[in-house]
């Protein structure tokens, strides 16, 4: 299954987007997610230019498409590749900016997935979960196998950065290493829009008992607050320029999420505000638990896969954030299989979202090796066919588990094994 996946990137999805924009005239230079920000870094530390200006975006273009995008070309890529991070990213990237970035772009491609793979092992810690070796070696070898991770490490996108430091703040919160824990989240905000919504729930938990938590609530607000000094030392006025490149981002990209994108852009926002409700109402009630507790992980994997959900961007990559969901499932299934006909139905759903993209790359491997790749290379989008669907099925399972834990039906709750629990 993982390796049907790397050869459909390899050599049938990443041969059609090159045939395609030969044929339609499109630009192809570096395509690394990562060079805008590196660029960004380096102009700003090494050569003190601001990187959101519209000089420093024309020498990225040159770089990421090749030439810079004309308008008047009704082919070109909409996305102009702006800095649109928040300036203290840079002090992440600072120890690459004198690095020439063909060696970054391999460094950081072999670092992500390292770091991915850290993330499972991170993620089972903060679940209190330790299953046999054959278990993790499988979960290891389909998690970077995963068309989501994959296409993040072909990109060096850094939502896998982003991913990684939530996991390794779950696990500290687990390990009870609470200012640490605060320390790694607040690195994490060099994508805002992932992380404050975890954020916010977990300052909600540590305020809820801020005699034993508050060693969180420092460590986040004090790191956070040295990353946005610093940032406005290396480039004063530097949030109006951030809010600036990220509206326009916004307007030439579209920026819809995974629910626009299901119901309409009239529709999605509404299920987003009632989701965010929901989510609030629910992590109100629960925000005493300890992090001991079976709802505290499955109320952190419930707040990441609602941020899959309405976060702005349809991107596969981000899928990294229900990996924590993807192993409390796992964990219980057999309960979750035993449990009504609604949570059947909706488990077989998520089941095959999230098996599909590996059938059809495993048909598609099979198929380009007895026809030429041009046939097979027409059947190029099989495998995203379910790309919307699942982190919103993943999110219904979980609402299942949550909703047993909110009833405190005793009957329910090995939906939600205990830490201390034996598994078999």
């Amino acid at each position: 299954m993982a390796a049907s996946m790397w050869f459909y990137v390899q050599r049938i999805l990443v041969p059609y987007q090159i045939a395609d924009a030969t044929v339609h005239g499109r630009p192809r230079g570096i395509l690394s997610d990562l060079y805008p920000r590196w660029v960004g870094a380096r102009e700003l530390l090494v050569n003190h230019r601001d990187p959101y200006s519209a000089e420093v975006t024309r020498e990225i273009q040159i770089g990421y498409y090749g030439r810079l995008l004309d308008p008047n070309r009704p082919n070109d890529p909409i996305d102009e590749q702006r800095f649109a991070y928040p300036v203290f990213v840079v002090f992440l990237l600072a120890p690459a900016v004198l690095i020439p970035f063909a060696l970054v772009k391999v460094i950081s491609a072999w670092g992500f997935a390292f770091l991915t793979v850290l993330s499972i092992f991170w993620w089972l810690r903060a679940l209190h979960w330790k299953p046999r070796c054959l278990v993790i070696v499988i979960f290891v070898v389909l998690t970077i196998g995963n068309f989501g991770i994959v296409f993040g490490i072909k990109l060096q996108q850094l939502s896998l950065l982003v991913g990684g430091l939530i996991a390794a703040s779950a696990a500290l919160l687990a390990g009870g290493h609470l200012l640490i824990a605060g320390v790694v989240l607040a690195l994490a905000t060099i994508k805002p829009q992932l992380v404050v919504p975890v954020a916010g729930w977990l300052l909600l938990w540590a305020l809820s008992d801020w005699k034993q938590r508050q060693r969180f609530v420092w460590g986040f607000m004090l790191t956070e607050a040295l990353l946005i000094g610093a940032g406005e030392f290396v480039l004063p006025g530097w949030i109006g320029r951030f809010v600036d490149g990220v509206v326009a981002y916004r307007r030439y990209t579209g920026g819809g999420s995974p629910l626009d994108s299901l119901i309409t852009r009239t529709a999605g926002p509404l299920f987003a505000i009632a989701l965010v409700l929901a989510t609030v109402a629910v992590g109100w009630r629960l925000r005493r638990v300890p992090s001991s507790s079976p709802a505290f992980p499955l109320l952190l994997a419930f707040v990441l896969a609602v941020t899959t959900v309405i976060v702005p961007m349809v991107a596969p990559y981000n899928h990294l954030l229900l990996l924590p969901a993807v192993l409390l499932i796992v964990r219980a299934w057999k309960d979750l299989w035993a449990s009504s006909l609604a949570c059947h139905v909706v488990c077989a759903l998520a089941s095959a979202a999230i098996l599909w993209p590996w059938v059809a790359s495993i048909g598609l491997s099979v198929v380009s090796l007895v026809v030429s790749p041009a046939v097979a290379q027409r059947a190029w989008t099989m495998p995203l066919w379910t790309s919307l669907a699942i982190p919103i099925t993943i999110l219904a399972v979980l609402a299942f588990q949550l909703s047993a834990i909110l009833r405190d039906d005793p009957e329910r709750k090995t939906m939600m094994p205990a830490a201390n629990q034996p598994r078999t």
